[in-house]
């Protein structure tokens, strides 16, 4: 597709349309909308995560559905504008002083929600771009094995294909309930979908 096609058909986006009216940074904001109105990852006081956050559509509905008492921590090394009650790290997560960055912001409170909606610079070569996406989701679980606490959630984007089952049989290990889900706000021509884990196991079930 062309760039300028692609320019008409994402202003034309419906979703696109409605964050814009709503004041939301991405469209990609309704797909975890959707995913908490039929989980309920939030509530007042939660702790969060956003993983690859900006531009902060993501930790824009985190911080409203937490409220004032609540944490977001979002992290990425692009920047993103300010967001009342979320916490910005500019640093890498897949590099291993994240963890300890992540740490510091969190100060000492556990999290009940990590979430990432990022995907890898896609090449357009699948044999490239599948095991690059799922290495990120494998670094988040590594992020939640270290600071989620038992009975947390997660939510990660990725893509059908190679590597997807080891993901969702690596979460059904740490988590009591594990689901696919392809929001509606997804574009349906993507093989994106976010596999959800709810109500994280002690580490002795791993």
């Amino acid at each position: 597709m062309s760039d300028r096609r692609w320019i008409t058909n994402h202003t034309r986006d419906p979703y696109v349309i409605k964050a814009q009216k709503d004041g939301y940074r991405s469209r990609a904001s309704y797909k975890l909308i959707e995913i908490d109105d039929k989980y309920r990852l939030f509530h007042a006081g939660t702790v969060v995560l956003d993983l690859g956050a900006a531009p902060g559509g993501w930790s824009q509905v985190a911080s409203q559905r937490s409220g004032d008492s609540g944490l977001i921590v979002a992290v990425d090394l692009l920047e993103m504008d300010a967001i009342a009650g979320v916490v910005d790290l500019k640093v890498d997560f897949t590099e291993p002083k994240a963890l300890s960055d992540i740490g510091h912001a969190l100060d000492g409170r556990p999290l009940d929600v990590v979430m990432s909606d990022m995907a890898p610079n896609l090449s357009g070569v699948r044999d490239i771009d599948q095991p690059r996406s799922t290495y990120l989701v494998e670094l988040a679980i590594d992020i939640a094995d270290e600071h989620l606490k038992v009975g947390g959630s997660f939510v990660a984007k990725c893509f059908e294909g190679e590597g997807i089952d080891r993901l969702r049989r690596s979460l059904k290990a740490r988590f009591e309930k594990v689901i696919n889900m392809k929001p509606k706000a997804s574009r349906p021509k993507s093989r994106e979908i976010y596999l959800t884990g709810l109500g994280k196991r002690a580490a002795s079930h791993l």
